[in-house]
């Protein structure tokens, strides 16, 4: 099941980018972000509400706000600025590309702030992942 979902993910991350790029046409990308905020925080508390996990809200520690806080202040507020004022400016395939390096950052992290391990395989597709990229960016 985690696999279907890390497609469903994967294939929404993919079809994304062309709609933004799109919607980028006539707006900054501070109006759009913005918007797509709105739109998703409906959505979301929409669902919460439909599922009655609202009370869950107030049973969660202080410690927990500020983690999910920070992270959507990395995420979606700083990230997400980001990748609009690049996908507005430049190619959607160049950027997509210098993206789609994140989750390097995440596996690097987790190693040196959970002690997660990265085996063999995944340091090998890294490796491939970023040789790829540089190759394919910087038309080596």
């Amino acid at each position: 099941m985690v696999f279907l979902y890390a497609v469903l993910g994967m294939l929404c991350w993919g079809l994304a980018p062309l709609f933004g790029k799109l919607g980028l046409y006539k707006a900054s990308p501070v109006t759009a972000l913005c918007l797509r905020t709105i739109i998703a925080a409906t959505l979301v508390t929409g669902w919460l509400i439909g599922s009655r996990e609202y009370n869950q809200l107030f049973k969660l520690p202080v410690l927990f706000w500020i983690f999910i806080g920070i992270e959507a202040i990395l995420a979606t507020l700083l990230g997400d600025l980001a990748y609009f004022a690049a996908l507005k400016k430049g190619n959607i395939n160049d950027v997509t590309l210098i993206l789609s390096c994140s989750p390097l950052v995440t596996m690097l992290l987790s190693c040196v702030f959970f002690g997660e391990k990265i085996t063999n395989i995944q340091m090998i597709g890294a490796f491939f992942i970023t040789v790829g990229l540089t190759f394919i960016y910087f038309d080596l």
